[in-house]
């Protein structure tokens, strides 16, 4: 079932973006944690993470990778510093993960320790560590779920199309979402119920596959249901949505099919999941490049976001909120019965709370409280507000 959004444009409650941190270089996330109150952490691509206080508006470098991180090189690069986590357990044991490229275009998770609020360069342990068979289509996030398992976004690998077939290949990671359990000293375990546990063949990490570039997902704070915002090809964006305790394995379909079209002829749809959501992929990805707004389309590359469980804005609450780096877009929705209800766009309302006409949205992110984060990729951070 196709989900049109340009019939849906009445805005819900009258949002604005506050202006909370500016001039940071290619920011592509931001992550918070409890032993940090009132802070939160922005990624930059580059390889740092600033450690910003929301409470006086200062900034100070957290960590600095630069050393061993591919540095875009141009607009639209892919590589780079792409994911950040703290451990569920930072308090006790005081590490983090981070996902990104090295200089040798390898995909890297790996851990570090945190020493005096500071990140020991040192210290790093790698977990995986892969080739990139092309630049684009790296996926990047990493996040730990309600399980205390770290969720890995794995690209397809690249280029155009999935030319080799590797999201439908379970020997490889590309195309997936793995799901290992970090030892705290060294190395991984494979979780007892990931799905192909026990086949020797495939990879034993991959928890759910058939995915083109999921650049983003996010665990509900409140009932732990997934959201996977996974970046389309020609004609659709999608959402895709996974309940907490539902099986693993999950197959998404990509490269037999876009979204809940066929991408390849004679697709059998019955055989995969079909997203909770999608809309068209109509704007130009080189017109964003140049800085050429678009006009009268919905996007091109959707941002996952996450479910509002704030307390400030108490008409969102349990709103998933998304997006588009293309356009700018905001909107949100409500799951019910599994189903997505209730689509609203929250786009006019927020570019004119900050005077813009175009916004480069690159992420979503949380406070400790639960209070949404946006983050423009041009340099800017913004906390929803109403």
């Amino acid at each position: 079932m196709k989900y049109f959004i340009f019939i849906l444009n009445i805005v819900f409650t009258q949002l604005s973006l506050e202006l909370i941190g500016t001039d940071f270089d290619k920011p592509i996330f931001v992550s918070s944690n409890e032993q940090f109150p009132k802070k939160i952490f922005v990624v930059e691509q580059a390889g740092i993470v600033w450690k910003l206080d929301l409470s006086k508006k200062l900034q100070e470098i957290f960590l600095d990778i630069t050393d061993r991180v591919h540095k875009p090189l141009f607009p639209g690069d892919e590589m780079g510093l792409l994911g950040f986590a703290f451990d569920p357990n930072f308090d006790k044991n005081k590490l983090i993960y981070l996902s990104y490229n090295d200089k040798n275009d390898n995909s890297i998770i790996s851990k570090f320790l945190v020493k005096d609020n500071v990140l020991d360069k040192n210290s790093e342990s790698i977990l995986l560590k892969f080739k990139q068979p092309y630049s684009n289509h790296n996926g990047g996030h990493i996040a730990f779920g309600p399980d205390d398992n770290l969720y890995i976004s794995i690209g397809d690998g690249g280029s155009a199309g999935d030319p080799q077939g590797r999201a439908q290949d379970l020997s490889n990671f590309f195309g997936s979402i793995l799901r290992i359990t970090p030892n705290v000293n060294k190395g991984y375990d494979i979780p007892i119920d990931n799905p192909f546990i026990n086949e020797p063949h495939l990879k034993k990490e991959i928890w759910a596959y058939g995915l083109r570039n999921v650049w983003r997902f996010s665990f509900d704070r409140f009932n732990g249901d997934m959201f996977l915002g996974d970046v389309g090809q020609n004609s659709w964006e999608e959402i895709n949505y996974i309940k907490k305790n539902s099986k693993s394995g999950i197959n998404f379909g990509w490269n037999e099919m876009e979204a809940s079209s066929c991408y390849k002829k004679d697709c059998d749809s019955l055989k995969y999941m079909l997203p909770i959501f999608e809309y068209p992929n109509d704007a130009r990805y080189v017109k964003t490049l140049l800085g050429i707004k678009h006009k009268d389309v919905h996007g091109c590359s959707v941002t996952g976001g996450y479910v509002y469980r704030g307390k400030q804005i108490s008409d969102l609450y349990g709103r998933y909120f998304f997006g588009d780096y293309c356009t700018g877009k905001v909107w949100s929705f409500i799951v019910e019965h599994n189903k997505q209800i209730d689509l609203k766009d929250h786009t006019k309302n927020l570019l004119e709370s900050i005077k813009k006409k175009k916004f480069y949205l690159s992420s979503f992110g949380e406070t400790n409280e639960g209070e949404l984060i946006l983050v423009d990729y041009g340099g800017s951070i913004y906390k929803l507000t109403n």
